[in-house]
């Protein structure tokens, strides 16, 4: 669904320059050369923009650093290219086009060998995000399983019975008496939501990226019941931590410097789990980040 209704806008915006674009050749004297040009700076004007927006807020609003995980101006606009890359990609090419870009996961038996991970993305997004990051998983000796939250804007409640319905396929396909489960952004919450409906039977223990455990101040710009849900202190998220069990060993992963999830300590902090920090990663650039891959699999090897 998040797939189609990218593609969609897609073409809304497509359209819109197009009409643009023969307006300005056509009655404002420009060449098309021009028009494409104002076409192609539009397009990526616009998510400059947004990603530009995403942290100047955060600046406003973060955490102080720590002096282990400052980067300095060099290492911060490093991060910014990333993060601005990471959005064009995810949103114009790989959310829209999931199926080009990750095919059917590769579920082979493994009982006796390390447990599966079955990865849940995050708000607005499809199982394309981790199309990175499934390949170098892969590569390191995991199963790796996916999952699509459908629909986009829904209350994060309503994500719980399609996790347990994807959880006990893999388990299926795999062979695998449990799994590890691991999520980015709201997948975290997903995934949080899933263990007070449906227990901790079935999951050896949970890892979430960039979560927004206790809320993010950004969510107030955000549309639909899901992102009502992730407001810093929402009255879901503490319903949530009140009526919850994690399995042992869980683990929260957080960047300092995240431009979408912030406070960003106190938005990562959960119960009954261990907060590990990366410095230079930002929201979206987690799913390209060699950093945030190294960290991840650094607790996923962890007894």
């Amino acid at each position: 669904m998040a797939a189609r209704q990218f593609r969609w806008l897609l073409f809304g915006e497509l359209l819109f320059y197009v009409l643009l674009g023969a307006v300005l050749v056509g009655r404002g004297g420009w060449t098309p050369a021009q028009a494409a040009g104002l076409a192609l700076g539009g397009f990526l004007g616009v998510r400059l923009l947004i990603v530009g927006l995403t942290f100047g807020l955060m600046l406003g609003n973060r955490n102080a650093v720590p002096p282990e995980l400052r980067i300095g101006p060099l290492g911060a606009l490093r991060m910014f290219a990333a993060e601005y890359l990471a959005f064009v990609l995810m949103f114009a090419a790989i959310i829209p086009f999931e199926n080009f870009w990750l095919g059917p996961d590769r579920l082979a038996h493994c009982a006796a060998r390390r447990t599966p991970l079955l990865l849940i993305h995050g708000y607005q997004c499809n199982r394309g995000f981790w199309f990175w990051l499934r390949r170098k998983l892969e590569a390191a000796g995991w199963t790796v399983a996916t999952h699509s939250l459908e629909p986009v804007f829904a209350d994060i409640d309503s994500y719980a019975p399609g996790i347990a319905r994807r959880v006990d396929a893999v388990l299926a396909a795999t062979g695998a008496p449990q799994l590890i489960l691991v999520g980015h952004s709201m997948g975290g919450l997903a995934i949080r939501a899933y263990l007070r409906r449906h227990g901790t039977g079935k999951v050896a223990r949970i890892v979430t990226l960039g979560s927004p455990h206790q809320g993010s101040r950004l969510a107030c710009l955000g549309l639909g019941q899901n992102a009502r849900q992730m407001r810093l202190g929402s009255p879901w998220l503490k319903d949530l931590a009140a009526a919850e069990t994690l399995p042992p060993g869980s683990v929260s992963i957080y960047s300092g410097h995240d431009n979408y999830v912030f406070p960003q300590e106190q938005a990562a902090a959960l119960a009954g789990a261990a907060t590990v920090a990366v410095g230079g990663v930002s929201h979206l650039g987690m799913a390209l980040s060699p950093r945030m891959l190294g960290k991840l699999l650094e607790v996923l090897e962890s007894p």
